[in-house]
């Protein structure tokens, strides 16, 4: 997917709360992830960088852009399959209940019809954004009980980020809840930008605030600063990252020859024989 040219950012932060970073992300495109790892002492830090290692190993060995949400799929696998082992060993060494385990969003171009669009997918609660025309909408659903409880007209999303059990996680890789992701393909001209970010940016700065950041920062660079900032001068309760994608434009499939095209043009006027 050499077509499409894409700019892009990223920032992470410990906060102000936790000792260690135990979130992750991957800018490597057309493969963009950001992993939350979950488990305090049961190394959540581990299993955001096993998520991280396996898409890395995906761009870095390319991918059929018509298979996408199989590619991601075998890549979730081979993930659940790292952390199950790394489980296995530390139970094996004496921890008792151990469960590394972490949220993950991804967004990666593909190929449908012969036209590049974007696969994304999550499990857990960290989200993907699309930003078009100054406006921003969650593409992504959290797998989180109080979701749940939203979709179910129980609570209301005003109650979702005061609830005390908001931070319980319905689908993640690790442990033994559902592993089944989540998948959305956008066409490129849906999303002037893509954002992914952990909830430690998204449960401390409301959507609002991410939309005027998004709308005053051009480069997507300080666009994702200013977003793990905000999250951190919010109360910084949980590590904090966010990666912003631009799609600058389609790049040709040969490079523009100057001396051929006006060759090729004295022949359409007959100046040659």
């Amino acid at each position: 997917m050499t077509g499409v040219e894409l700019h892009h950012g990223a920032a992470t932060d410990v906060g102000l709360v936790r000792e260690v970073n135990e979130d992750a992300f991957l800018v490597a495109p057309p493969v963009f992830v950001v992993a939350d790892g979950m488990g305090g002492h049961d190394r959540g830090d581990i299993a955001s960088a096993i998520v991280v290692e396996e898409f890395r190993r995906l761009a870095d060995a390319g991918y059929d852009p018509a298979r996408g949400p199989a590619v991601v799929a075998e890549t979730f696998l081979g993930c659940q399959a790292r952390i199950a082992d790394y489980d296995a060993g530390q139970r094996a060494q004496g921890a008792r209940d151990f469960h590394a385990g972490t949220t993950a969003v991804v967004a990666l171009l593909i190929e449908q019809s012969g036209e590049p669009k974007w696969l994304l997918a999550n499990l857990g609660d960290s989200r993907v954004y699309k930003f078009n025309h100054g406006r921003l909408e969650q593409v992504s659903v959290d797998h989180s009980l109080v979701q749940e409880l939203v979709d179910a007209g129980t609570i209301t999303a005003s109650d979702a980020l005061v609830h005390p059990e908001r931070h319980v996680i319905t689908r993640a890789l690790g442990g033994s809840g559902s592993t089944d992701a989540d998948f959305f393909v956008l066409p490129l001209s849906a999303a002037e930008r893509l954002v992914l970010c952990s909830d430690g940016v998204s449960g401390m700065i409301d959507d609002r605030h991410i939309e005027g950041i998004l709308a005053a920062a051009e480069d997507p660079r300080d666009a994702a600063d200013q977003m793990v900032a905000a999250a951190v001068a919010a109360g910084g309760r949980d590590n904090a990252t966010a990666v912003v994608v631009d799609v600058v434009g389609l790049a040709a499939e040969t490079p523009y020859d100057s001396e051929r095209q006006r060759v090729s043009l004295e022949e359409k006027l007959g100046a040659l024989p």
